[in-house]
């Protein structure tokens, strides 16, 4: 874990069109919660670690856009060793038969080649247990302070915090460090104390290490989004990135990503690694319609 411009302008919209209907009868807005913003991003933040150990799986799509790429859709689907992806479309159109063939041996190769396999798990869990460190440094790596309420895509009012850097805060390792130059604003969900979204942006250049050493440049920004995608199941389903800096003090790193994830169904229970790849290669042929409907 879509907002794209017209769909916040349609969320305020609604409120402006209920606002002249009812004015009269209209209920106040949602009481600033009485519990200190910290505490709250904290309870928050624990129920989203409490979250990624449900054993729930899902099958979805994934489409990622980068200026170089294009947009690249995936059928995605979690199992017990890990998360499987096939392609699906490239820039919105059906695979053709040289891009299904080489994914396909790429598939192939997971299937039939364990150590391919292990280096490919390896890769998914330390990039999720980076993430689970990422996540779980908020409360202490940003100070934070009510901003009002915000309507999510829905029209349903959720409660907007800004946070800017905690200055006792003393990052324990090389990518935390990033925090230090980083600012922004989150949407928690009220009723169940979810994150909704987190939007952020570098105000001054800062370093990093995952895995290497580099420097990202002051600019950058990244927004994350949360929904609910079944069985009260939060995921991410929109996500954007765009940083500049440099890797090993001279390498270029420019990333400009916007990823979407969507049509989230129920996956079947205990699939292996191996049976995961046969499962997707059994489904149904994807149509660019399709996508463009749930889109």
């Amino acid at each position: 874990m879509r907002i794209l411009p017209r769909t916040r302008i349609a969320a305020w919209g609604w409120w402006v069109l209920l606002g002249a209907l009812a004015a009269a009868q209209q209920a106040p807005p949602p009481a600033t919660p009485q519990l200190p913003a910290q505490e709250l991003v904290r309870q928050v933040i624990a129920n989203e670690d409490k979250a990624i150990k449900e054993n729930v799986r899902f099958l979805y799509r994934l489409r990622t856009e980068t200026p170089k790429t294009g947009a690249i859709t995936k059928e995605v689907v979690e199992t017990n060793e890990g998360v499987v992806a096939r392609l699906i479309a490239v820039n919105d159109q059906p695979p053709t038969a040289e891009q299904r063939q080489k994914d396909d041996e790429r598939l192939q190769k997971l299937a039939s080649d364990p150590q391919a396999r292990a280096a490919k798990q390896k890769q998914q869990k330390e990039d999720e247990e980076r993430t689970t460190r990422m996540v779980k440094a908020l409360p202490d790596a940003f100070l934070y302070e009510y901003d009002g309420f915000e309507p999510d895509k829905n029209g349903q009012p959720m409660i907007r915090l800004k946070f800017k850097p905690n200055p006792k805060y003393d990052a324990p390792n090389r990518e935390l460090q990033v925090y230090y130059g980083m600012e922004g604003a989150m949407l928690i969900d009220p009723s169940g104390e979810r994150l909704v979204k987190i939007q952020a942006r570098l105000f001054k250049g800062v370093n990093f290490g995952w895995g290497i050493l580099g420097h990202l440049d002051p600019g950058g920004r990244f927004e994350v989004e949360q929904s609910r995608v079944g069985d009260d199941r939060w995921e991410v389903t929109e996500m954007r990135l765009r940083f500049t800096g440099k890797i090993l003090l001279f390498k270029s790193l420019n990333i400009n990503e916007h990823e979407t994830a969507f049509d989230y169904r129920r996956a079947p229970e205990n699939l292996s690694f191996v049976e995961g790849i046969e499962f997707l290669k059994k489904q149904p042929q994807f149509l660019a319609e399709k996508q463009n409907q749930q889109r």
